[in-house]
């Protein structure tokens, strides 16, 4: 007898790059059929790209007294008439380059809003977690503190736990400690959006078969939460954090707009809005303008980011 020989097809690999994935995902389809979102997405990496490579950008060192000088103070734009074609868009009162000012405080702001982000999103999910999974009196403890903190603003809550640092610090120079300070302020001002979106996602996912299972082979809650649970709650959260991002910006400005933020020396794109504006009815419209028009375009951009996230992330709308 003859053998028959039958080929089967030849099975595709199961493991894929992890830019094959991301190329073939809804998500990526979802951004690139919505042109506000690419324009939102192509803004928010060049703010990035700005901040991050500022002193290869940026004619000079705004925090550098040796390049500011005061008799260029106050000059115009260079496509103003009488503007000095060293300086694009002018320079302020202390007569540093606006250009470079608006690069190295969007540099600040970022960093401000991204530390901040990040450390109000650690308590938040921690909390959250530990909320979730024990409940109880743990539970209601948490999220009666939480349910405080809403009753008042972010930015009140700021502005109180940045009285309370600098006097805590009041031994410690000002120019030091404002980062810092405001890093705190700010992730201890959003961190409750996060406990209590983690919690209700906790809530559900404990009761699912993979963690009764991982609790019956014995694995320590920490590690349950850590290795299980975490990894399931994560969508929410980063629509939360992309959102909060701009937040914690507007706040920074904020703050600093207010006298409480970063100092003169220090510039931010809150602290050159604070410094503009005491120029804006003498003429001087420039030191104002495009330091907020920068803080505006930012914030919209990454507000329209964080929109998108969470409709493409939301299985109801699929």
């Amino acid at each position: 007898m003859s053998e028959i020989t039958v080929e089967l097809p030849k099975s595709e690999p199961t493991s894929r790059s992890f830019l094959g994935r991301v190329k073939d995902s809804d998500l990526l389809a979802s951004f690139l059929s919505s042109k506000v979102t690419v324009v939102a997405g192509a803004l928010t990496l060049i703010f990035f790209l700005a901040a991050v490579f500022a002193p290869l950008i940026a004619p000079t060192n705004p925090f550098d007294p040796a390049s500011n000088f005061l008799i260029d103070s106050l000059n115009p734009p260079r496509f103003v008439t009488g503007g000095d074609p060293r300086f694009l868009l002018g320079t302020d009162d202390q007569g540093r380059d606006l250009w470079s000012a608006i690069l190295y405080g969007l540099r600040v702001s970022l960093l401000i809003g991204v530390f901040g982000v990040l450390l109000g999103g650690a308590i938040g999910i921690t909390l959250g977690l530990i909320a979730g999974y024990a409940g109880g009196r743990i539970d209601s403890i948490i999220m009666r503190i939480a349910d405080v903190q809403l009753t008042f603003p972010a930015i009140l809550i700021a502005l109180l736990v940045d009285g309370v640092v600098q006097a805590l610090l009041k031994g410690q120079n000002r120019e030091q400690t404002a980062f810092g300070i405001l890093v705190i302020s700010i992730g201890l001002s959003f961190w409750v959006q996060y406990a209590r979106t983690v919690r209700g996602s906790t809530l559900v996912e404990k009761n699912r078969d993979y963690v009764q299972a991982a609790r019956l082979i014995g694995l320590s809650p920490a590690r349950i939460l850590a290795r299980h649970i975490l990894p399931n709650v994560m969508g929410p959260v980063l629509v939360i954090a992309t959102i909060n991002l701009a937040l914690a910006i507007i706040t920074e400005a904020t703050l600093s707009f207010l006298g409480v933020g970063l100092p003169p020396t220090q510039p931010s794109l809150g602290t050159l809005i604070r410094i503009g504006q005491n120029f804006l009815f003498s003429g001087e419209w420039w030191i104002v303008t495009f330091p907020s028009i920068t803080l505006a375009a930012l914030v919209l951009a990454v507000n329209l980011l964080g929109d998108w996230l969470r409709d493409a992330l939301n299985p109801r709308l699929k």
